[in-house]
């Protein structure tokens, strides 16, 4: 059994989340887009797909089945027969989200939100009958923080103890691996970057990944970078424009929370190129688009005797088509090692974010031959 706890459990792609689930159990869908369905997988002693029972919080009312049919009506992104199919299991989920702890509660009493965060997470795990769980962020982009926190453990837990500022999405990353969870960052914000909470997470024999989920123009910019590296083009600028339309965009609207984004997007070219060329990234809000974006890419590249070349792309996907499978292969993944014993950061995760902590590799292709070799290894040690 794997209990899965999503934070924003009421959002599109938490939503996407609970319909693949069902639709797959049921067995009216394929696993397609799921990195752990890969044939070379197979063997890696991950939990199967219909063990993953689902809970999580949100802010918003549980309005999941209302949610469910709009993206597909209106937005066009999921059938309309699944929704149909799995409307029974979308109430059940529906009926297990709970309040989140808003942003405002968090700094007010962070003692106390930690408290209540904990005890909420405490009985989903009881419920479904499991000491430890996986909890996935899939909230709203926090603005960039640069608030000033102890680098140790200790000194983390006497602060929020004191009432010391820590944002929402660290305090739930404190609360999770606190109790020995596995906790996954898919968004841009904070959650458990600070070096106090992997020190946290090691003691307590939890683990985490992250930040912000690869899943789109970044995800074709690992792949196309290293190309133009092993072919000796001097890349000269990479423009990216990014256009959507969901909840994401409406909150990438707000200027703060739209630079915590373009830092995560900015490092990739530098690290893959070894130089920084000129790499705006422009994020607007289009909400006719719904849950599509469209990303497009300009690069001017330098070829042979200083030839200058162009190579234009577009990328048109459904956001939470694309993320939801990656979320569950990130709670798979975490289950796993939590059941062999790891503990801290998992940096062979990398191939899944576009700010992946503890790994300093960015090229796609090698991120995935991280990920191959690290399970490979593991499953020889007795």
């Amino acid at each position: 059994m794997v209990a899965l706890w999503l934070i924003g459990a009421s959002g599109s792609v938490a939503t996407t989340v609970a319909v693949g689930l069902a639709a797959l159990r049921r067995r009216l869908s394929e696993p397609i887009g799921l990195v752990t369905e890969l044939p070379v997988l197979a063997g890696a002693g991950l939990a199967a797909l219909e063990d993953i029972q689902l809970g999580g919080c949100d802010l918003r009312p549980p309005d999941v089945v209302a949610r469910a049919r709009r993206m597909a009506e209106v937005d066009r992104v999921l059938p309309e027969r699944l929704i149909d199919a799995v409307t029974d299991d979308l109430e059940v989920y529906a009926a297990a989200i709970q309040p989140g702890a808003a942003a405002a509660t968090c700094a007010r009493d962070p003692a106390a939100a930690l408290a209540a965060i904990q005890a909420e997470l405490r009985r989903f795990a009881a419920r479904c009958g499991v000491d430890r769980a996986v909890a996935i962020n899939l909230a709203s982009t926090e603005p960039p923080w640069d608030g000033e926190v102890p680098a140790d453990a200790d000194g983390l837990l006497r602060h929020v103890a004191a009432g010391g500022a820590l944002p929402a999405s660290a305090l739930y990353a404190l609360a999770c691996l606190d109790l020995g969870w596995g906790y996954v960052n898919f968004t841009p914000s904070v959650g458990a970057s600070l070096p106090a909470l992997d020190q946290l997470a090691g003691r307590r024999g939890a683990v985490h990944a992250g930040r912000d989920g690869k899943t789109g123009q970044t995800l074709i910019k690992t792949a196309l970078a290293p190309l133009f590296a092993s072919r000796n083009l001097r890349v000269l600028s990479w423009f990216g424009q990014n256009l959507l339309g969901n909840d994401d965009g409406r909150t990438l609207s707000d200027p703060d929370a739209r630079r915590s984004k373009q830092r995560s997007k900015g490092e990739t070219l530098p690290a893959l190129l070894g130089y920084r060329p000129a790499a705006p990234v422009e994020i607007e809000y289009l909400p006719p688009l719904g849950d599509w974006k469209v990303a497009w890419d300009h690069i001017l590249f330098e070829g042979f005797l200083g030839t200058r070349m162009t190579m234009m792309t577009t990328w048109q996907g459904a956001d939470s088509a694309l993320a939801a499978p990656l979320v569950i292969d990130l709670a798979r993944l975490c289950d796993r090692a939590l059941r062999r014993g790891e503990r801290g950061l998992l940096s062979y995760l990398a191939m899944f974010f576009k700010e992946p902590m503890g790994a300093t590799e960015q090229a796609h292709e090698r991120q995935v031959a991280l990920l191959l070799r690290h399970l490979a290894a593991a499953e020889e040690t007795p």
